[in-house]
């Protein structure tokens, strides 16, 4: 496990990926881009042939082709899934940013070019820099992770541990109002992580941080800052609200609170 400070201040652990996962991660996308690639060079030949193209642009398009393969298939895997190829998902591992936030396209596509010419293809030596920098470093970060600012590890391991949270009486009716669909994932987990080490921050900073996540909750669901009440009674009705959805069918006409 390493621990990690997110942006709103929140101390987080996370089980990093090692080698031997990582490594068959890898091979699982491997296999994938293999057959991926052998698809994609046959229609390119077969255009090839068809635009009686000469040997020049054949040879531009053959290596277009196979970078295509080698820098779309995780770029695109991992932006449209936030950090998860086939083999990452088949392993239940996950690339996030090093303040345990998810990552977007710049994260991946700076991990795919890397991953191109550096760990593992032109310079990489078929793996052999991505397994020697992932060794030399404590949070097991190739030249990818390092550039890019990320860190692989296990999905199902780095979930917080539930927030026993709180719905005081007064606010089970504003929070059952809500539309919690447009509470970013970032900042609930943030608001269950400020929940569950409320005892362990000092009162200025449960003050302050409490704040400004009830600032930022609030801002996300377009809703005033109920007036009176302290942040944890607050946040604490939201994540019991959560919770509650989570384990039942949601009720119907649930609208969103001007």
């Amino acid at each position: 496990m390493a621990e990690f400070t997110t942006g709103e201040a929140v101390a987080l652990e996370l089980s990093i990926a090692r080698i031997p996962t990582r490594a068959t991660a890898f091979l699982i996308d491997l296999v994938a881009q293999l057959t991926l690639g052998v698809l994609c060079v046959a229609l390119a030949g077969v255009l090839v042939v068809r635009t009686d193209a000469d040997a020049a642009w054949g040879d531009a398009i053959m290596l277009t082709t196979v970078v295509a393969v080698l820098v779309g298939y995780p770029v695109v895997w991992e932006t449209l899934s936030r950090g998860r190829s086939l083999g990452k998902l088949a392993l239940g591992l996950r690339v996030v940013r090093t303040d345990g936030g998810p990552i977007d396209f710049r994260h991946a596509m700076t991990r795919g070019l890397a991953g191109a010419i550096v760990d593992f293809w032109m310079l990489g030596g078929f793996g052999a820099i991505a397994v020697i920098t992932s060794m030399c470093s404590p949070n097991a970060r190739r030249v990818g992770d390092v550039l890019a600012g990320t860190v692989v590890v296990h999905a199902q391991r780095s979930l917080p541990a539930p927030a026993l949270a709180f719905a005081p009486p007064w606010l089970v009716g504003w929070a059952a109002r809500l539309d919690l669909s447009g509470i970013p994932e970032d900042l609930a987990l943030a608001i269950r992580q400020y929940l569950t080490r409320l005892r362990t921050l000092t009162p200025a900073a449960q003050a302050s941080l409490g704040q400004a996540l009830v600032t930022a909750l609030c801002t996300h669901l377009r809703v005033p800052v109920p007036q009176g009440y302290p942040p944890i009674q607050i946040l604490g009705a939201i994540v019991a609200e959560r919770q509650r959805r989570a384990l039942a069918p949601p009720a119907p006409g649930l609208v969103r609170v001007a």
